[in-house]
């Protein structure tokens, strides 16, 4: 059945930045739990971070207590100034070449069956950090194998050289998110270009086919459903497989305000959108991070991607 939109001009209250009441719809779980509490010992006393606390992430508190998390590597200070981000900025410090290692020990601890791993972004570096990520794909295989791994990369600003040492490592999906739409990308990440995400995606499709790729929107930032739907089109252009789509959520007053909230039945239609125009998978409502469901992804799509290219080396 083709997708049919319910609204096609942009509604008042997109552009009006009055704070908005938060729906009944959007309930947090505040984290607690003896997995939660045992986690977070773990990642303490391996001096790592996770990106579910540095982001102050609304699905930290089920995640963590079904005993998955998604780690934060190059370190905990970011290069770059996003408005919706709560990650610290400023000048990072050098590379810990052994935190590749931590992160490993600490997904075989946890006897992870899909492990995450994200970053801040590294602009310091002209490989944008890009050896660390491969290093942890590696040696996560080694030990704890039969572990799929998950990457969400920066653009690297877009270094085609940088992507090649991370996929020549073969991760079994790649992410990086795109965000928002193109007229909101100078307001929303100021230091990012679309054309740096397009290179990201496109690229990571040619360098493995036989991978999965992944992105990220948020909504709720000010922008049309017909630059979401265009965005969507985008990304299948792209190569992209899996898609999350989740409302954007102020995390202090200093950040990006809330333009609105979306409702369920738009979250709804997006992902109608989504499966219509080619997504294998897309996850869509309130609280979708880009982590939220990623074991299931992978193990859905894995076995079609079985079936098409046969067992991953």
């Amino acid at each position: 059945m083709p997708f049919t939109p319910t609204r096609d001009r942009v509604r008042p209250e997109e552009t009006d930045t009055t704070p908005r009441r938060r729906p009944e719809w959007i309930k947090v779980r505040a984290p607690s739990g003896e997995t939660y509490e045992r986690l977070q010992t773990l990642m303490r006393s391996k001096a790592l971070h996770t990106v579910c606390e540095e982001a102050m992430c609304p699905n930290m508190g089920e995640c963590w207590g079904a005993g998955t998390a998604t780690f934060l590597m190059l370190g905990d200070v970011c290069t770059r100034s996003c408005g919706f981000c709560d990650i610290k900025r400023g000048q990072p410090s050098p590379l810990d070449w052994l935190e590749p290692e931590r992160v490993a020990q600490a997904v075989k601890a946890m006897n992870l069956k899909h492990a995450v791993i994200t970053s801040v972004n590294r602009d310091d570096r002209k490989d944008g950090g890009a050896p660390i990520f491969a290093m942890v794909i590696r040696r996560i295989r080694e030990l704890h194998p039969g572990c799929s791994i998950e990457v969400l990369i920066p653009d690297f600003k877009g270094s085609l050289e940088a992507l090649r040492i991370v996929m020549d490592a073969r991760p079994e999906i790649l992410n990086h998110n795109v965000e928002t739409v193109p007229r909101l990308f100078k307001q929303v990440q100021p230091q990012d270009r679309y054309k740096w995400a397009a290179a990201t995606l496109t690229n990571a499709k040619k360098l493995d086919p036989e991978g999965l790729t992944k992105s990220g929107i948020m909504v709720g930032l000010g922008e049309t459903l017909e630059e979401i739907q265009a965005v969507m089109r985008d990304q299948r252009s792209w190569g992209v497989d899996i898609l999350t789509i989740g409302q954007y959520l102020q995390p202090s007053k200093k950040h990006l305000p809330i333009a609105r909230y979306y409702t369920l039945e738009e979250f709804a239609e997006l992902k109608a959108y989504g499966l219509a125009i080619g997504f294998k998978w897309v996850e869509s409502a309130p609280l979708v991070r880009s982590s939220y469901h990623a074991a299931e992804q992978v193990r859905a799509l894995s076995v079609v991607h079985r079936q098409l290219y046969g067992e991953r080396v």
